[in-house]
């Protein structure tokens, strides 16, 4: 149709340097063989001669919609214009990594972050080769000390890093999720649960969602790397069909609860799934991915594909589509996040710091997240007033009743009220931007690939009426956020303490050093005002300035200060310290640092971001104040003390 209208043509294309089948904006390149025939191309131009043409190039033209049933290579996840390399071929590499490997032989760069590395063919194989790479060029820089580099590896719960791998860690989502359960109330789990499936009608459990999302994901935009997938495995056993084989793939991947597998590497996860796959839907295919999985079948390309699919797959149906559906408490959907974990324990948030690679990367925000640190932070103190949340959050669904319609869901309505509670002060713009994003990634009304202008449309009046200067609930939603502001602000502070004193190195993403109120992109993405943060800087920030964030910006500049002073603290393994209920301590050579957890409710009754609690930590020696210079002297480890002016301590011995 595009030909006979006129709207596909031939052209030379003089940005491009070649000549280029042209559709609107689109440039499909004239493969080389063709170029003596299209000379004259008033001639070229006529629906036969285009016809012929293109039957000859390396691409065939389809609707834009076919792509996940047609498509014949590999993407970025499901993004057409991102074709997947072929990386492990060594032509491939040395292309790709040509500018990386120039910029740091020349000093330029001292290491390099690895986005989706779960996308590649053998992750390991291509550490070890980029890590080899970098200590050869390293014999021709000045500093010939190991190239730091950090993987963007989303670890699933209890899962860890492979050693093999040879880098320094990863891109420290696996923190952000664990600072975050800390302050969350973990015996508030079922309530909220409850609260959920009540207020939306959906499933109580995380786990539900996301099968539910996997195999749509696998049946949409996956459907043609699933056939692909499943043609690989029955080539390894050609007795077995391969719809035998895309169906064992759908069971087994809708109940795959991590990113992929290793080769030689077990896979608990796998091992999980095959079990739960075998009990619903047994037979030989299933049996014969296991052995190719586990090694135990020559099935090298068909294990290959299998991961391949299985990390889009997860990227796509847990974070980008079960996140946005799921809303127990949308400070625990986020990167690298396990919303089926509500919270942890100290000793687990310890163990985990202890285990973790010395010089991996620690994250609270970064380009990705769905919420900024201090929204999280924010909505962690819901987990622990379950009582008045829910009264409140159920007397807004009353007082905004006449502004909805039957097309918007309590579910989508009860995410935009922690939302809102989370970020506020918000305006109406970036409310809307979050809201058309959320409910196109969770793609149960509209969609990216189909939008519903109404359901979008419905949505945004309903904002627009409840936000409205003249409707009841906006100063009521202020007045409840400026009783929980407090509680927020402490679990940031407490946030930014550990992120800067636990073993690993902290990532500051661009603007969080005052209080990061940011939603998921592109609003996370916006413009710094770095002319603010050095006036406060210049002018002096106190800890006690919460209001603005210059405690926040305050907190950061003494931490680093710790780092530039005393360095030795900051080699040394996080050792337990005993403390009282309600406070994690740690020491770290000469450093220790104490933390209060679960303060809401006293900070809502005297409106200040301090904790509660009583006792004294156990920990010998002199100690003094690493953090306020107006309270240098530690006369004790009397918490009352401690906590007196600020809701954290980090002491220097």
């Amino acid at each position: 149709d595009a030909i006979d209208a006129g709207d596909l043509r031939l052209i030379w294309d003089e940005r491009l340097g070649k000549y280029a089948f042209a559709y609107a904006d689109h440039r499909f390149p004239l493969r080389k063989e063709d170029y003596d025939e299209v000379a004259d191309l008033t001639a070229v131009n006529t629906p036969a001669r285009l016809r012929t043409l293109l039957e000859r190039q390396n691409f065939r033209l389809a609707f834009w919609r076919d792509a996940a049933e047609r498509i014949n290579w590999r993407r970025f996840f499901d993004i057409n214009e991102l074709a997947a390399l072929r990386i492990e071929d060594d032509g491939v590499f040395e292309i790709v990594h040509a500018t990386v490997f120039r910029l740091y032989a020349e000093g330029l760069i001292d290491g390099v972050r690895v986005d989706h590395v779960d996308g590649l063919a053998d992750p390991s194989a291509y550490c070890r080769k980029l890590r080899a790479r970098l200590e050869a060029l390293a014999m021709q820089r000045d500093d010939k000390s190991p190239a730091y580099i950090v993987v963007e590896k989303i670890l699933a719960a209890d899962e860890s890093l492979p050693l093999d791998w040879e880098v320094d860690g990863t891109t420290g989502y696996d923190f952000m999720d664990q600072v975050s359960a800390l302050q969350h109330a973990a015996p508030s789990a079922d309530r909220f649960a409850t609260l959920w499936s009540d207020l939306s009608g959906r499933a109580p459990d995380f786990a539900s969602e996301e099968k539910v999302a996997r195999h749509e994901i696998l049946e949409s935009a996956f459907a043609s790397q699933l056939r692909a997938t499943a043609a690989a495995f029955h080539e390894a056993a050609p007795d077995i069909c391969q719809t035998d084989f895309s169906r064992a793939l759908t069971v087994l991947l809708e109940r795959f609860h991590a990113y992929r597998t290793y080769p030689h590497t077990p896979s608990a996860y796998f091992d999980a799934a095959y079990s739960e796959a075998k009990a619903v839907a047994p037979g030989p295919a299933l049996d014969v991915i296991a052995g190719a999985i586990r090694g135990t079948i020559d099935a090298s390309d068909a294990a290959r594909r299998f991961n391949q699919l299985a990390a889009p797959v997860a990227a796509k149906a847990v974070e980008d589509t079960a996140f946005y559906r799921y809303g127990r408490l949308l400070s625990r959907n986020d990167v690298g996040f396990t919303p089926s974990s509500f919270g942890i324990t100290p000793q687990h948030f310890l163990e985990k710091m202890r285990a973790r690679p010395p010089h991996a990367m620690l994250a609270t925000a970064t380009h990705d997240h769905k919420r900024g640190a201090d929204v999280r932070a924010r909505l962690a103190a819901l987990s622990e007033i379950p009582d008045i949340w829910e009264e409140e959050v159920r007397a807004w669904f009353d007082l905004n009743a006449p502004f909805r319609t039957d097309m918007i869901g309590r579910g989508d309505e009860y995410q935009l009220y922690q939302t809102l509670v989370g970020g506020w002060p918000l305006d109406v713009e970036r409310v809307l931007a979050w809201r058309e994003k959320s409910l196109r990634e969770a793609k149960l009304q509209t969609s990216w690939a189909a939008p519903n202008a109404d359901v979008e449309k419905a949505h945004a009046d309903f904002i627009r009426a409840i936000l409205a200067a003249s409707h009841a609930f906006r100063p009521r939603l202020g007045a409840f956020v400026a009783r929980l502001a407090p509680a927020g602000v402490l679990n940031g502070l407490v946030q930014t303490v550990l992120h800067y004193t636990a073993p690993g190195v902290p990532d500051l993403y661009q603007g969080t050093e005052l209080w990061d109120l940011s939603l998921v992109d592109p609003d996370n993405r916006r413009p710094v005002d770095y002319a603010q943060r050095g006036q406060m800087l210049n002018t002096g920030t106190s800890l006690h300035d919460w209001q603005n964030g210059g405690a926040k910006l305050a907190l950061i500049q003494c931490l680093l200060t710790l780092w530039k002073t005393t360095p030795e603290a900051f080699t040394a393994e996080a050792e337990p310290v005993a403390a009282p209920a309600g406070v994690f301590a740690f020491q770290r050579g000469p450093l220790l640092v104490a933390v209060p957890l679960h303060c809401a409710r006293h900070c809502i009754e005297t409106s200040k971001p301090l904790p509660p609690v009583r006792g004294v930590i156990a920990a010998a020696g002199a100690w003094r104040n690493g953090l306020d210079p107006a309270f240098p002297a530690v006369p004790s480890l009397e918490c009352a003390q401690l906590f007196a002016h600020f809701p954290a301590a980090v002491l220097i011995r």
